[in-house]
């Protein structure tokens, strides 16, 4: 962290890159409630592991239908997509300790359901296919909320470690659990009978997780003095965000696109193994673990590898190695050579998902930290489950070695346009809110917070010299207005004075404006001050713009037209934050 609170991008571009500060990557494990919760989620994440071989090997003895087998990858990726913004939404308005153990139990209770039904013989591959999407529906809730209280564990220069060794915890969960899974499979005559107690196991993993979870004493990083936010209301403030915030869009369409295609390796390998390579459960549990291995050797060699490439360039590199890896998986069936591939493949997968997951941990401020994940979560398990049923329909149509081979192709046809689309480049925004804790105390005054729409109008008087500037300057601060809850904007210029101009925003309630003065971030803020500091008074004042508050005035029924004086607000009534006035001269 340097003096202005900005971060070098160059120093961030993994997770596995120590801060700038150069602290020891090992650092946050050194806070016990994270290291607790460290723990338990690498438990968990082996049993989670271990049901997604078993579930998939057993779903290949239930059916040799090519297109069954790959909806398993569909239905672990689809909540997600569907719930992935409303996860997230939840997470930012509702008490994320309550809501993690809620989902927790019920994936618990899922897998345990399960269990006993594959445990009774009386699993199909239907009612294995609904269960899995009914854990995964506990999953998509849950993980923007467990994502989003890394800032609350682990102090703000150590967010790259921290996800680092969440990165480290899911990957040696990954080596570790489709090898543990497919043992256990391997062991029992009866592969139905194996699995079972796979998902038994996987069922009493989620048991510590709910245990640290109650434990946990949570000071929330961000409290807003306001009331909470709707569900719809939110997810439309994080859908308003992401469209006006470009250093998010980026990461999200390179994780779709790059794991839509690379979904034909999760998707398809437990064919290839049972067809091409001629391997049992056993066998498919290795090959699946080679790819965590192989991300966990990522993660202890990764920060080396950033001194020397940027995240483009590694972005480039993963991309590339996948294209041969799906080449190799279609046209070399030798077990070594596929072993040794997806050792390299899963080094290129956390290179990828720590980059892009970094880069929206860092793009966003606390009050939307939660929305903005649940949407790289739904660009990420949207890619992998549209990909999985395209490339599953297609090995149906025609066979395993043809639908590896085209996405190989779809995927090398769109690294050009990937390679135009920067992550991680120049000095990251200091987001850190302005007023952080300054206290809203006019909030009692309120008549009707839900009173609206609100016209907030700023009239600036800007020299000639300075008019190119001040254009450029107010299209960022347009962004900014539109990403705090804008939902109109605009700046216009007086016809008979050139000078004079006016920008006008409308807010959908005086609520929403309050809200977005308590979300400004300093990055924000610096952007307004220097458009305000543009504006000359013409008396030749050292004035700030002029700013009013216009609320929309709502017609009274003709029935209730006697005595409306009444009905409408005083101006005492209508709050105005600390240090402003309706109509005067005051920072907005």
């Amino acid at each position: 962290m340097g003096e202005t609170g900005r971060i070098d991008s160059t120093d961030l571009g993994t997770a596995s890159q120590p801060n700038a500060a150069g602290s020891n990557a090992l650092e946050p494990l050194r806070i016990a409630v994270f290291r607790d919760r460290w723990v338990a989620s690498t438990v968990s994440s082996i049993g989670t592991w271990m049901q997604d071989t078993a579930g998939t090997w057993l779903m290949t003895v239930l059916t040799t239908s090519p297109l069954l087998i790959a909806l398993m990858q569909t239905a672990a990726s689809l909540p997600v997509l569907f719930l992935g913004l409303l996860a997230g939404a939840t997470a930012d308005i509702y008490e994320r300790r309550r809501l993690l153990i809620f989902w927790q139990c019920w994936m618990l209770g899922s897998v345990a359901v399960l269990a006993t039904l594959t445990f009774l013989n009386v699993i199909s591959p239907l009612t294995l296919l609904l269960f899995t999407f009914l854990l995964n529906i506990g999953s998509a809730m849950n993980n923007p909320a467990w994502q989003a209280i890394v800032p609350e564990l682990v102090p703000h220069e150590q967010i790259p470690n921290a996800v680092a060794l969440n990165a480290a915890s899911n990957n040696l969960a990954r080596a570790a659990g489709p090898a543990l899974g497919g043992l256990l499979v391997a062991a029992f005559l009866l592969p139905s009978r194996g699995a079972a107690w796979v998902f038994a196991v996987n069922s009493a993993s989620f048991a510590g997780v709910i245990w640290i979870l109650w434990r946990w004493r949570r000071q929330p990083l961000f409290q807003s003095a306001l009331p909470a936010e709707r569900i719809a209301g939110s997810v439309r403030s994080g859908l308003r965000y992401l469209r006006h915030a470009p250093d998010l869009q980026g990461p999200l369409i390179r994780v779709f696109t790059f794991t839509f295609f690379v979904s034909a390796v999760w998707s398809l390998l437990a064919l290839v193994a049972k067809q091409d390579l001629r391997q049992g459960a056993m066998g498919y549990g290795i090959l699946n673990g080679c790819l965590g291995l192989g991300a966990v050797a990522g993660a202890a060699l990764l920060a080396p590898l950033r001194q020397r490439l940027d995240a483009d360039t590694m972005l480039t590199a993963t991309g590339a190695y996948y294209v041969v890896t799906l080449l190799v998986l279609a046209l070399a069936p030798i077990p070594w050579v596929a072993i040794v591939t997806l050792l390299g493949a899963g080094f290129a997968w956390t290179t990828t998902m720590s980059t892009l997951n970094v880069s929206v941990q860092l793009s966003v401020p606390a009050w939307v930290y939660a929305r903005a994940l649940g949407v790289y979560l739904m660009a990420l398990q949207g890619g992998l489950a549209l990909g999985s049923v395209l490339w599953g329909a297609i090995a149906q149509r025609y066979s395993t070695r043809i639908s590896l081979i085209c996405a190989a192709v779809g995927l090398s046809a769109s690294m050009p346009g990937m390679r135009r689309i920067h992550v991680l480049k120049g000095l990251l925004p200091d987001l850190t809110p302005y007023r952080w804790k300054r206290p809203l105390s006019s909030f009692a005054q309120m008549a009707d917070p839900d009173a609206g729409p609100v016209r907030i109008s700023v009239d600036y008087h800007v020299p000639a010299e300075s008019y190119a500037r001040f254009t450029r300057l107010v299209q960022k601060l347009k962004a900014v207005r539109l990403r705090g809850g804008a939902v109109r904007w605009g700046i216009y210029r007086d016809a008979n004075n050139s000078e004079h101009l006016n920008e006008t925003f409308i807010m959908e309630s005086w609520m929403d404006f309050l809200r977005s003065r308590e979300r400004m971030t300093q990055a924000d803020f610096e952007i307004r001050e220097q458009v305000y500091a543009l504006h000359k008074d013409p008396d030749g004042g050292s004035h700030s713009p002029k700013i009013s508050f216009q609320v929309w005035a709502s017609c009274v029924p003709r029935e209730e037209e006697s005595g409306t004086e009444s009905q409408i607000p005083k101006a005492g009534q209508i709050p105005i934050a600390e240090g402003e006035s309706s109509g005067a001269a005051a920072p907005q």
